[in-house]
This record gives C-alpha cells, sequence and structure tokens, in this order.
C-alpha cells in the first residue's frame, strides 16, 4: 500500500514538472509572438513586403465597339512598353547601340530617352510581339534588367481597318478616344489601371491568399459599346463608294442609310476616309465625319418637305393647275426654271416630279415666311439630331422676322438654308413613317464589363410633322420622282421606291455668292414604299465631270437599295411601280429640273445611256474639234483635253459660241476660244 502511495507522488510530480514546463514554453512562445507582432511587427512587415511582395498595375483592356449583330469593329489587346531607368544607365551609347535596331529608332532618339533623367522614361509604348521577345533576350544576354522594364498597356486594333472608320473616331497613346465614337463615350469605354499588391515565392510565383485573391477587372468602365450600324450594310455602301469615287472623281462623298421606322442608322460612310489603325497618316480634314459635321445647301431635295408644307396647309393639290410663265421676279431676283422658258400649264404632281422652280418659289410665297420656318423646323431643321456623336453642326435657318420675300422664294428651291446629311435622313424618314419624326440614333446597347446590360437604347418620338393624309399624298409624289420622274435611275426592278435628286451649286468659301463650276449632287428616299425598312442619302460634293443628282447620285442610290434588299430578304412588291394618275388627282408628265437649272431631265428615253460611237482614227499630230454649246467651263475644259486642243474661256456660265467650228480638222496644241453666258 505504502509502495502504490509512492508511485502516484512520482507520477505526479513528474507529471507537474512537465506541465509546468510546457507553460513555459508556451508563456516563451506567446511573449515572442506578442513581441514580434507587437514591437517588431511593422518593421517586420516591411522587410516582408520588399523581400516576397510585389507593386504592380493591372491595365484593363478598352471596352470593345461591335455593331448590331455583335461582329467586332473595335477590339482592344494587352500589349507591353519598353521604359529605361536612367539612374540605372552604366553605358548609355552601348544601351543605344544594342536597343535602337530592335525598337526601329535611331541611337540618338534612345540616348535622348535617357537624358530625360530621373526614374523612368519610355523608350517605346505598344510594342509588336516580335520586338518584345526581341528586346527580352536583350535584356537576358546583356543583363540590362536593372535599367530596362516593361509595363503592360492595351492596344487598339480596328480589324476591318477603314471600316466605318469616320463613325469609329480612334485612341491616343494614352488610352483616350480621340474622335467619333471613341471620344464621344470615351468615359464609358476607357480602360483603368489599377494598383495591386501580391506576396510571390522566388520565382515570382503567387502564394497564399494572392492566389485565391480576385484579379479580374471589377470597376465601372470597359463597357462594350454595340452600334446600329450593321457591318455587312456598311461595307455595301462603303464598296459603292470607292466605286462612285472612281467613276465620278468627286472632293467627297457621304452616305447614310437608316431604318425609318426605329430611327436606327444603319450604316454611316465618308469618301474619302482613313484607316484608324494609322490615324496619324492622314490628313486631319480626312478625320471629320461630315454626315453630321458637314453643312450645305440641300437643292431640290428639300422641295419634298416644301410639298409636305403645302398639303399639309391645304395650299396645293396634286391635281391643282398651275401655269408656269417659265421665271419669276422676287424682290429684283429672277428665279426661272433649267430651260429659262415655261413648261407651260402643269399640275402640282408635274411641279413636283419636274422639279419646277417657278411652281416651288409661287408655293412657298403662299406659305409665308412664318410658316416655311415652322415645317422647317418641325422637320427637324436648324437644331441638332441629338444623335450619339460628337461634333453635330444643327446647320443655318432664317428667322421668319428677317426674311424678305426673295429669301422665302429660294428657301423653297432649297437655298438659303443650310442643313447635315443626318438632319435632311432624318426629315426623310419621317415622311417614310406616316409624318412621325424620331431621334436617330447610333448606339443600340451598352454592356458591362461583366457582361450585364447598363443601358439600352429605344424608339423615341420626337414629333408628328404633317398629318396621316398629307404625308400619304407626299409619299405618292415621291414615288412618282423614281417611278417615272429625274430619280429614275434610282429605281430598282420590281421595288417601290419614293424619293427626290438634288443639284445644288456650291456657296463660295469667300461668302460672295455661288462658286462657278462647283455644285453638289444628291438624291435621298426610301423604300419600299408600302413598309419603308431602309432610308438613304447619297451627296457627292464636287463631281467632276456630269454633276445631276438624277445622273450620278441616284445610280449610286439604286446599286445600294438593290444589295440591302438582297441582304435584308425583302421581297419585291406586288404593286405595280408608282401610282396611276388617278391615285394623284392627275396626268403627270415626265422629266426633272433643280434649282437654276442645274439639273435637266428631258424624257426617260433621253436619260438612257447611249451606245458610244466607234472612236475615229487620226493622224498622231491632228485632232477634231468638239463641240463645246451648252458646256459648262468644267465640262469644256475636259472635252478640250481630250480632243487635244487648248482651250480658252470668256465669261461665265454655258458655251453659247466657239472660235472654232465644231468637227474641224486642227493641229494639236490649236487653241479654241469659247465664249460662255449665264
Amino acid at each position: 500500500m505504502a509502495e502504490e502511495k509512492k508511485d502516484r507522488a512520482f507520477l505526479q510530480g513528474r507529471t507537474t514538472k512537465l506541465v509546468i514546463v510546457l507553460l513555459g514554453f508556451m508563456a516563451a512562445i506567446v511573449a515572442r509572438y506578442a513581441w514580434l507582432q507587437l514591437v517588431q511587427g511593422s518593421e517586420l512587415a516591411e522587410r516582408m513586403r520588399w523581400q516576397v511582395g510585389h507593386d504592380y498595375s493591372v491595365q484593363s483592356p478598352r471596352g470593345a465597339i461591335v455593331d448590331r449583330n455583335g461582329r467586332e469593329l473595335a477590339v482592344s489587346t494587352m500589349t507591353k512598353s519598353l521604359f529605361v531607368d536612367p539612374n540605372h544607365v552604366e553605358n548609355a551609347a552601348q544601351l543605344a547601340k544594342d536597343l535602337a535596331p530592335l525598337v526601329g529608332k535611331t541611337e540618338q532618339d534612345i540616348l535622348d530617352d535617357i537624358a530625360v533623367g530621373g526614374g523612368f522614361s519610355w523608350v517605346k509604348r505598344r510594342l509588336e510581339q516580335s520586338e518584345y521577345e526581341a528586346i527580352r533576350a536583350l535584356i537576358r544576354e546583356k543583363g540590362y534588367s536593372v535599367c530596362l522594364g516593361f509595363r503592360d498597356e492595351a492596344k487598339r486594333y480596328y480589324p476591318n481597318d477603314v471600316l466605318a472608320a469616320n463613325v469609329l473616331g480612334f485612341v491616343g497613346t494614352d488610352d483616350k478616344g480621340l474622335d467619333g465614337i471613341e471620344q464621344a463615350w470615351d468615359r464609358y469605354i476607357k480602360g483603368e489601371v489599377t494598383e495591386s499588391f501580391i506576396y510571390a515565392d522566388t520565382r515570382e510565383r503567387p502564394i497564399l491568399e494572392s492566389i485565391f485573391a480576385p484579379h479580374g477587372y471589377q470597376g465601372d468602365r470597359c463597357k462594350t459599346i454595340q452600334l446600329t450600324i450593321d457591318s455587312a450594310i456598311q461595307f455595301i455602301v462603303e464598296q459603292e463608294l470607292d466605286r462612285a469615287m472612281a467613276e465620278n472623281s468627286p472632293l467627297a462623298i457621304t452616305c447614310i442609310a437608316m431604318d425609318p421606322r426605329t430611327g436606327e442608322v444603319l450604316a454611316m460612310a465618308n469618301r474619302p476616309t482613313y484607316n484608324p489603325n494609322k490615324f496619324w497618316e492622314y490628313d486631319q480634314e480626312v478625320w471629320k465625319n461630315r454626315a453630321v459635321s458637314y453643312i450645305y445647301e440641300p437643292g431640290s431635295t428639300f422641295k419634298a418637305v416644301v410639298a409636305g408644307a403645302a398639303l399639309q396647309e391645304g395650299i396645293v393639290a396634286p391635281n391643282q393647275i398651275f401655269v408656269d410663265p417659265g421665271y419669276v421676279m422676287v424682290s429684283g431676283k429672277k428665279i426661272q426654271n433649267w430651260n429659262g422658258s415655261s413648261f407651260g400649264t402643269v399640275t402640282f404632281a408635274d411641279v413636283v416630279k419636274q422639279s419646277i422652280n417657278t411652281g416651288f418659289a409661287l408655293v412657298g410665297l403662299d406659305l409665308g415666311a412664318d410658316k416655311l420656318i415652322s415645317y422647317a423646323k418641325l422637320f427637324g431643321f436648324g437644331e441638332p439630331t441629338g444623335i450619339e456623336l460628337s461634333g453635330e453642326e444643327i446647320g443655318i435657318l432664317y428667322t421668319p422676322d428677317e426674311m424678305v420675300d426673295s429669301d422665302i422664294a429660294t428657301m423653297a428651291i432649297g437655298q438659303s438654308i443650310a442643313v447635315t446629311p443626318l438632319q435632311l435622313i432624318t426629315a426623310f424618314c419621317a415622311i417614310a413613317n406616316d409624318g412621325i419624326l424620331l431621334k436617330p440614333h447610333i448606339i443600340k446597347s451598352i454592356k458591362n464589363a461583366n457582361g450585364t446590360t447598363y443601358s439600352e437604347t429605344h424608339i423615341e418620338e420626337v414629333r408628328r410633322t404633317i398629318d396621316s393624309a398629307s404625308d400619304k399624298t407626299l409619299v405618292g409624289l415621291l414615288e412618282q420622282v423614281v417611278a417615272t420622274g429625274g430619280g429614275g435611275k434610282a429605281s430598282v426592278r420590281g421595288y417601290r421606291i419614293a424619293g427626290k435628286t438634288g443639284t445644288a451649286q456650291k456657296v463660295s468659301e469667300y461668302g460672295d455668292g455661288y462658286s462657278e463650276g462647283k455644285y453638289i449632287a444628291s438624291f435621298c428616299g426610301f423604300a419600299p414604299v408600302e413598309n419603308p425598312q431602309v432610308a438613304l442619302l447619297v451627296i457627292i460634293d464636287e463631281p467632276y465631270g456630269a454633276f445631276y443628282g438624277g445622273q450620278i447620285a441616284a445610280p449610286v442610290a439604286s446599286r445600294i437599295f438593290s444589295q440591302v434588299f438582297r441582304y435584308l430578304r425583302i421581297e419585291p412588291s406586288d404593286a405595280p411601280l408608282g401610282l396611276d394618275s388617278d391615285d394623284l388627282g392627275a396626268e403627270v408628265g415626265e422629266g426633272d429640273a433643280s434649282i437654276h437649272g442645274f439639273e435637266r431631265r428631258e424624257s426617260p428615253k433621253e436619260i438612257e445611256p447611249k451606245p458610244e460611237p466607234p472612236r475615229e482614227e487620226l493622224a498622231p499630230e491632228v485632232a477634231r474639234v468638239p463641240s463645246f454649246y451648252g458646256k459648262s467651263i468644267r465640262e469644256s475644259a475636259r472635252l478640250a483635253n481630250e480632243a487635244g486642243v487648248a482651250f480658252e474661256a470668256e465669261g461665265s456660265g454655258f458655251a453659247v459660241s466657239q472660235s472654232i467650228g465644231a468637227g474641224e480638222l486642227v493641229d494639236k496644241g490649236t487653241t479654241v476660244k469659247v465664249t460662255f453666258s449665264p
């Protein structure tokens, strides 16, 4: 018994000693932990941060721009940019010699970068992959890691090159949008740089919580912009503009295609244009989107608005009789038809189809300044449309109390008013949409970086312009312009198209009247008439040779319409082209005339292309004098050049006589004096 008590006491003693030792160890550990955390914690944390921690910047790529079907129009990829730390460069000359051929710069350029001093200087931003790999190899080989380094930056790419360039715009070196959608919506799609910190091992692999930390972009930028543009229709339009540039050699061409039911822009293109991937290689004037930032006198296309106003006010009816005197004098200003003579007794339907200036001048005077300006504003002229693009012009409108009778008359024929292409096609969309004006849109939706929807664009009704009955009558008149009138070359077999041609003399850049020999040819229309799905505007600025809207703008519209109908699978119309004369209330004549006779259309037979006569074989030193009669100075100069004779002009206007008779054989280089008269 005593033995057992002795053993128990021994075990208890040993256990007590063990517990005391363990408690001592724990106390020491706690004390050490407290010392490290409370006393030396900040110092050790800072030491660890320097040893295994890494500060780095995360560059989120710029949001994409896509078309209405999700096809990419502008995307960003992450690239490397090279910098130098001048403070750690040991041999500047050798570094410049080694680096210059790899980055496509001169040695002096590299030395200049180093000479900036400090701890950071850019050498080249947004390297190509081949450049990056070559520089990495150089750094490893020569040990330049102490003075050279890379930073991640986003680089913008436009995979379709020039397609929709004037709409998209471009991005500068600091990820800043500088034009177009890129500029207007920069605050939404711009990438963002965020500073991050991770712990990594000796191979710079993330450790501990750094592995599980979320590194994806969590901000509110980098949104994706979805446009209303259809890249297929945009391609069709741009292809036809390239063809028109080759055929007519104009100063510029602008084209807009819209859905009149929604106000959505399906295509918007300009020529000349540029490649936004290399925007710095082009003149800044080419960057401009003329569809919204160019104003011009619309000419006869504006007569559609005047006709709508007159029908709405009950001033005219399609079968109302007009007696055309050939010209009218208004406030001492002569307004005449293209032929300088009278069309005789005509209906208002004829006035619209033949674009008779005297008829529209008289209708404008009947409307008066207040109503003419009021209807122009109702159709959206004189104010911005509000489309989601920067740099939109508002155009120029008179105030009614400042207008004299001649201003009213000339405005009624499309002069004394300046509009943008977008304003004009928006007005025609209102005519196509039963008289209801819609706000045009080029943004369809905006998506957040995580794929959720930030916003969507919906149809926005602005106001009613004219009532439904008047609008239907106006559409019938415009359909006749294309079906049997001067807009015939805009027609597409099997489809009903309504529209209006125009040929406007350009206002002088010096503000002293109109420029001799400089015109703007245009066509604006929509189709199919029974259910308009496409509205189209073609504007050709200063074409070479023929300059009538019905001759050069209408055919471009026809080719675009035809291809778009097939692409959208729009079935041909069941009804025959045009309306019966009973539908318009009168028998309608043929032909078309634009402002001041700049555009003359005879019968459909005369506007059909004629077969070219066989070329005459002449001796190399002999030329046959062409007929200059009735030609403008520009046309006469072209004919003289083609014939091989010299050309001397006297006066202005159109040719009325020439010093050597047409058809005579002369030595090449012989001078022919041609007299011109208004």
